[in-house]
């Protein structure tokens, strides 16, 4: 019967019903927060009953460090992580009850985002805090996009026709939400994203990283703390550096905006490389990083210093490089499939 994969994003709910490594039936909700449990319903009684249903789960915090079985107990459980990631958790748990309501005898699975990063080297994941505070509260990076990483890492191992485990590569996820990863043998050893999605580059609507006296100086009486967090959280990123024009990239080719967001992830690509012996490989993921060949010329025009060169071709019908065959790092794009990530986690876990 296949896997039913619950993607709730921060923009988007896409519905895919997988069998293997092939994609079937899929539902696809720009605006998650219309009527989404009504689509669900209507998209789970007009197919049979799946194996299993995959849902992910932006943050697990350390509740959940690995793809794990819902049960009652982890599921009062997940509320207390829902704060970590107010723009994806809280739906992603309202349709994980809906659907544990509609398929009850069958299994649920939480595939995090955050697993892919939580073997991340002590000197990567620790944040330079008060040593009671961090032990306290878990403060630490957690890092996320790790669903895309797994798959674009394991696919670009693919068309370089080398293991994974032999490659050392950066990845830029990047889509409404965005942020880049160092991978070394197949394992995440960097990455932009902190504590929550909100740290890194700019993104569609969200800030990225700021000066956190920046953030003090806002709260000392000149914002309340719900204005900066919506703020933070929906008028920042593209849309802020817009004047609200837009948080769509497609919409900003030759808007200052795309050049202070295209500067931003070529600053993090760098850093990441930081953490590499050497440079591989540049992977282009996500929505914009497959889609728009304005965004990924910019980036890759300066990073000439870590020797990488900008791409000789625009979009492709399919994954692969779009550096010369010559370039001594290839610069490949790989169109983000989540939804067999989620559905190889949730199989591996299930046995299914």
């Amino acid at each position: 019967m296949g896997i039913l994969t619950v993607n709730a994003g921060s923009s988007r709910l896409h519905l895919v019903m997988v069998d293997g490594d092939r994609a079937g039936d899929r539902c696809d909700l720009s605006d998650p927060s219309e009527g989404a449990a009504d689509i669900v319903r209507e998209f789970v009684r007009g197919r049979p009953v799946p194996d299993a249903v995959a849902h992910r789960l932006v943050h697990g915090g350390e509740l959940v460090r690995r793809p794990m079985i819902v049960d009652d107990r982890l599921r009062a459980g997940l509320d207390e992580v829902a704060a970590l990631a107010p723009l994806h958790v809280p739906p992603a748990l309202a349709l994980l009850d809906t659907l544990r309501e509609l398929l009850p005898a069958v299994p649920h699975v939480v595939c995090p985002d955050t697993a892919f990063h939580a073997d991340l080297p002590a000197h990567a994941a620790t944040f330079p805090l008060p040593a009671e505070w961090r032990e306290r509260w878990g403060l630490r990076r957690y890092g996320f996009h790790g669903l895309s990483y797994a798959y674009a890492a394991e696919r670009a191992a693919d068309l370089l026709g080398h293991p994974v485990g032999e490659l050392q590569m950066v990845l830029a996820h990047l889509g409404g939400g965005a942020s880049v990863c160092a991978v070394r043998n197949g394992r995440s050893v960097d990455t932009s994203m902190g504590f929550t999605p909100l740290d890194g580059v700019p993104m569609s609507t969200r800030s990225g990283a700021v000066d956190p006296g920046l953030l003090l100086w806002l709260l000392d009486g000149r914002l309340a703390r719900e204005e900066l967090s919506d703020g933070l959280y929906h008028r920042s990123g593209l849309l802020g550096l817009s004047g609200g024009r837009s948080g769509d990239t497609r919409e900003l080719v030759g808007d200052p905006a795309l050049d202070v967001f295209t500067h931003r992830v070529r600053r993090e690509i760098a850093a990441a490389a930081t953490s590499l012996d050497r440079l591989d490989a540049v992977v282009f993921t996500g929505e914009i990083g497959w889609d728009q060949p304005e965004v990924r010329q910019a980036i890759c025009a300066g990073l000439g210093l870590l020797g990488v060169c900008p791409p000789i071709t625009g979009n492709r019908e399919s994954d692969g490089p779009i550096s010369a065959a010559e370039a001594k790092i290839a610069v490949l794009v790989v169109e983000p499939r989540e939804e067999l990530q989620l559905a190889r986690e949730a199989g591996a876990v299930t046995g299914r």
